[in-house]
């Protein structure tokens, strides 16, 4: 089994979530902003950025953004994609939990579960303390999860996706199991690139995501030193959440 995020998942990232409405994202992003910061959110820091796909778009409207990764190989992919775009960005590779850049920021982001691939319980906390130490007194932390109630209750189905594109096919297909004592849901990728009948490309990776339960949150935000100010169903920000809600994102100001 291969890491997670490594090259040939990194190199299909794009294209696997090509769906995903990360313009409408980016806007309840900047609502967050507008409606619970204190002072202008101008310098983000995007925790777990993958390829960059909320950082280039808060770029581009002008923010200040620097995004992180552990994944050298998702990291490589965002660059290239700031280059092509021209949008100025800066990006580390580094286990957030561990992160010190020595600057402070307006905003931190944790999104599309990437608190989640915390799995224990000090790893939760010292990825929150990190996103605390790059905050500045009156910052605002914004980062989705799954949430406990709707995964108890829809559990995760198997799947195969398939997506043709201009280089040829590529299929997805993903099982998962639940580890209910400890709150993760270990999910099993396997990808491979066709073209025609000829494979051009495999990978296996198994991804172990923590789902949360509202006041779980609320304890680990106020041990870390945040406030939790909002937790609305992903992305109907507007609807809270219940057990139809498998993502739910959370806004948190500092203590």
């Amino acid at each position: 089994m291969n890491p997670v995020f490594g090259e040939i998942y990194a190199g299909a990232y794009d294209l696997i979530y090509r769906d995903k409405d990360y313009d409408r994202e980016t806007e309840l992003l900047e609502r967050a902003f507008r409606n619970y910061a204190t002072k202008p959110v101008r310098r983000v820091l995007d925790l777990g950025c993958g390829t960059g796909n909320h950082a280039l778009r808060l770029a581009a409207k002008g923010y200040e953004v620097v995004g992180v990764d552990c994944s050298l190989d998702m990291l490589r992919v965002a660059e290239q994609k700031a280059r092509d775009k021209r949008v100025r960005l800066r990006l580390h590779q580094a286990d957030i939990r561990s992160l010190n850049l020595e600057e402070a920021f307006d905003a931190v982001l944790m999104m599309f579960a990437v608190l989640g691939y915390q799995q224990e319980n000090v790893d939760v906390l010292r990825a929150l303390r990190a996103a605390r130490r790059h905050l500045d007194s009156d910052g605002l932390l914004v980062f989705d999860v799954w949430y406990g109630p709707a995964v108890l209750v829809q559990r995760p189905q198997n799947q195969i996706r398939v997506i043709e594109h201009e280089g040829g096919t590529l299929s997805r297909s993903s099982s998962g199991e639940l580890d209910i004592r400890r709150q993760i849901c270990n999910v099993h990728f396997h990808l491979r690139r066709m073209n025609g009948d000829r494979l051009l490309k495999e990978t296996k990776e198994s991804h172990a995501v923590r789902y949360f339960f509202p006041r779980e949150l609320e304890l680990f935000l106020e041990i870390s030193g945040f406030r939790l100010l909002r937790l609305g169903a992903f992305p109907d920000f507007d609807r809270d959440p219940d057990e139809t809600t498998w993502n739910v994102i959370a806004v948190a100001g500092v203590v």
